[in-house]
């Protein structure tokens, strides 16, 4: 370091000297903000980029002609496929303004007790068990109105069944929790039919 004497001699040097625990300080202060900054600005384009990815997904989603009709829609699609099937929940998109939000999408897994009535299959041993061939299902709605439902991971990783229940649909909603009773009953009604 170079000191510079004055007439005082050491007192300079000293004022100086006790001069450098604050300008460590401040410089650790800078250092620590220039961190968080840049840690909150690398990992900000992550959490846009992840609610970038859910709205993707939702107007794929909401796609009546299916999720992967246009080519655009494959990568989060194919993407949202993987999640799921690791047992990660759906992607959210914020489609309002002021947090509002005007639709949403929901996964429930298919069972016997949620499904599609032509998944519905005789399976199991000696064939005495009712299975759904679907892995799961998403429902996307708009205003509280059921606008799509995409049945996903059909016989295993396979195709999906997309149902449009939009404006200028003429098919009527149904509730897949009643779908096995309705299956059950139709395999009655036949095995009557055919005695």
């Amino acid at each position: 370091m170079n000191w510079r004497r004055s007439r005082n001699g050491s007192r300079l040097a000293m004022r100086n000297f006790a001069l450098i625990p604050g300008v460590r300080r401040t410089m650790w202060r800078g250092v620590a903000s220039l961190a968080v900054v840049l840690g909150t600005s690398m990992t900000w384009p992550d959490a846009v980029r992840a609610d970038e990815w859910g709205c993707q997904v939702m107007l794929c989603l909401s796609n009546p002609g299916g999720s992967e009709q246009y080519i655009e829609c494959e990568p989060p699609i194919e993407r949202l496929w993987a999640a799921l099937r690791h047992g990660d929940p759906l992607p959210s998109c914020d489609f309002g303004t002021g947090g509002t939000q005007v639709g949403s999408a929901t996964n429930t897994f298919a069972s016997v007790g949620y499904c599609r009535e032509d998944l519905l299959v005789w399976g199991g041993p000696e064939q005495s068990e009712l299975l759904c061939r679907a892995t799961g299902a998403i429902n996307v709605t708009f205003g509280n109105q059921l606008y799509t439902r995409v049945w996903w991971g059909v016989d295993g990783q396979g195709p999906t069944i997309t149902e449009f229940y939009g404006e200028g649909n003429t098919q009527l909603a149904y509730d897949p929790a009643k779908s096995a009773a309705q299956f059950l009953q139709q395999v009655d009604r036949l095995g009557r039919e055919n005695r």
